[in-house]
């Protein structure tokens, strides 16, 4: 296999489903490219569960390493895995590492990898945030004064 994967628009597969999935031989994945939806990936179940044998055995490693207190080989190696992470701070990259150990471990129990990916997103908006001195202080600073009265929540039936 050359490549990763291949953009293919949705209606060949529909057209020419044959010559459309021995594509796979070449790549990874198919890209099915649709006009009015989001895209969708088209691949081979030994190649899915491939990708799951990886998944499974990085977490149980990443795990592994954190149970064993060696959080130190850890935090040297995340900044080549995520560079965007040199910008949190110590003790924010221990609980970043905490958080994907549990969140990676539930996540590959369930077969279901976006808790995972939204994790993922969360720390790196808030590495933006600390990269960014002026946005860091508007959004750490205590607010002036008294806010005002609170609303009280409405009763839910």
């Amino acid at each position: 296999m050359t490549t990763a994967y291949e953009d293919v628009p949705f209606s060949e597969l529909l057209h020419h489903p044959g010559a459309t999935t021995r594509r796979l031989d070449a790549v990874r994945a198919l890209r099915l490219r649709r006009r009015d939806a989001g895209d969708l990936a088209l691949m081979r179940v030994d190649q899915m569960e491939r990708d799951a044998t990886v998944v499974d055995f990085t977490t149980r490693l990443l795990a592994g390493l954190v149970r064993t207190g060696n959080i130190a080989a850890l935090r040297q190696a995340l900044p080549e895995a995520l560079p965007w992470s040199t910008f949190l701070p110590a003790e924010d990259i221990d609980a970043f590492l905490a958080e994907l150990v549990d969140t990676a471990r539930g996540a590959v129990a369930l077969d279901n990898l976006t808790p995972i990916a939204l994790l993922l997103t969360q720390w790196r908006h808030s590495a933006e945030i600390y990269a960014d001195p002026a946005l860091s202080a508007i959004l750490t600073r205590e607010p002036d004064g008294d806010l005002g009265p609170v609303a009280v929540p409405e009763a839910s039936e």
